[in-house]
């Protein structure tokens, strides 16, 4: 666990070896059908990835972040996005291939399509992976996603050099039940990557997710989060759940990045994990009632607000 000075102030780094995306926004009247030629009625460039949306949530509320990412040179300006937000971006490399992207489809009834380009993101090398880990200390926290290459190196890497590895597995692919899961410390995982990782129903009780997972990782902590039905947490015999806040969700698009960047940035504070949950989940509550991805993640004020009165009235 990082240990702090006072009120807040912390030691422990988190470092993200996180994706960065550029996502491309199309809203069409319908989904484009083979050999059709469509006209788009809006297009939009963001910010996307998990591992951005994760370092921005981390920055926002307040934790101390470094993200490791790879990014197409003329896309500077999404690395200059994450600086502004608070995150380290000293390790983000500039390079001369194109960047991690999506192509989204939007129509008029909601529904999407999306093509993902990986790009940047799976162009590390071990060199270079190594020379990162070598600017750790250990004791720092490393968070990884699914969308970065060579993550069964890095997380035996990590835990060699005695740093607290972070993973959320997402997307879930059958890549992921081969990876060195012993080597984490701490797994962040929806109904659907528990159900794949445990190999159980996804309809499954929440309660019957966190026993499989137990029995497949039982020296992992766990941090299952379940939308409407809410968030636990699991270690060894302990068992805590944060119920879901009343809210009405109008885009759920990065809410577990949101939820994921809070609670590793109130556990740099060394606050209990009761509270973790509680911040985790009342940020996210926040940003679901927004549209977007990394616009919709809330500034740690709008939180710390929300914490007092309600996410609902924030």
């Amino acid at each position: 666990m990082p240990h702090s000075d006072v009120h807040g102030s912390v030691h422990n780094h988190v470092h993200n070896y996180g994706s960065i995306n550029l996502d491309h926004f199309y809203r069409v009247p319908h989904l484009v059908k083979p050999g059709e030629t469509l006209a788009s009625h809006d297009y939009r460039v963001g910010l996307g990835g998990k591992g951005a949306n994760q370092s921005l949530a981390t920055a926002r509320a307040g934790g101390r972040i470094c993200h490791w990412g790879r990014l197409g040179r003329q896309d500077a300006w999404a690395r200059d996005t994450l600086a502004r937000a608070g995150v380290d971006v000293s390790r983000v490399e500039l390079v001369d291939e194109p960047s991690g992207h999506a192509v989204i489809q939007v129509d008029d009834r909601g529904e999407n399509a999306i093509i993902l380009f990986p790009g940047a993101n799976h162009g590390f090398h071990p060199g270079e992976l190594s020379t990162l880990i070598e600017t750790t200390r250990p004791g720092d926290w490393l968070l990884l996603q699914n969308e970065c290459n060579a993550l069964a190196e890095v997380m035996v890497r990590a835990a060699d050099h005695g740093l607290n590895v972070a993973f959320n597995p997402a997307p879930m692919t059958d890549e992921v039940l081969s990876l060195p899961l012993e080597a984490c410390r701490l797994l962040f995982v929806n109904r659907v990557e528990a159900a794949g990782l445990a190999g159980v129903d996804e309809a499954s009780a929440a309660e019957a997710l966190l026993d499989a997972l137990a029995a497949k990782l039982p020296g992992c902590e766990t941090v299952l989060t379940l939308g409407g039905e809410g968030a636990w947490y699991q270690h060894g015999d302990q068992r805590l759940h944060q119920p879901a806040l009343p809210v009405t969700p109008v885009d759920t698009t990065a809410a577990g990045d949101t939820f994921i960047g809070y609670y590793l940035a109130a556990l740099q504070e060394a606050r209990p994990v009761a509270d973790c949950l509680r911040r985790a989940a009342t940020a996210a509550a926040l940003g679901v009632q927004r549209p977007g991805a990394a616009e919709s993640i809330p500034e740690r004020d709008e939180v710390e607000r929300a914490l007092r009165n309600g996410p609902a009235g924030s």
